[in-house]
C-alpha cells in the first residue's frame, strides 16, 4: 500500500489538468460514500422506529437534548 505521501508526490506529477481531474473524482467519490452511509443510517434509524426502538418524547425535550449536545466538546 502506499503511503498518503507517496500518492501526494505522484499526483503533483501528473499534468494539471489531470490533477483537477483527479481532485473532482475524489470529491465525488468521497461525496457519495458520505450519501451511502447518509442511507445506511437512514435506513437502520427506521428499522429502529419499526420495531419500536425510539421513546416519546416533547419537541421541547429533543430541542433541549439537541442544544446539549451542540454544547458538549467532541471526545
Amino acid at each position: 500500500m502506499n503511503t498518503l505521501e507517496e500518492v501526494l508526490e505522484t499526483a503533483l506529477q501528473l499534468p494539471y489538468e489531470q490533477q483537477e481531474m483527479l481532485i473532482k473524482i475524489l470529491q465525488n467519490r468521497h461525496h457519495e460514500s458520505r450519501r451511502a452511509e447518509i442511507a445506511a443510517d437512514a435506513q437502520q434509524s427506521l428499522a429502529d422506529f419499526h420495531a419500536d426502538k425510539f421513546q416519546p418524547q416533547s419537541a421541547e425535550d429533543v430541542v433541549t437534548a439537541l442544544r446539549q449536545s451542540l454544547q458538549e466538546p467532541d471526545a
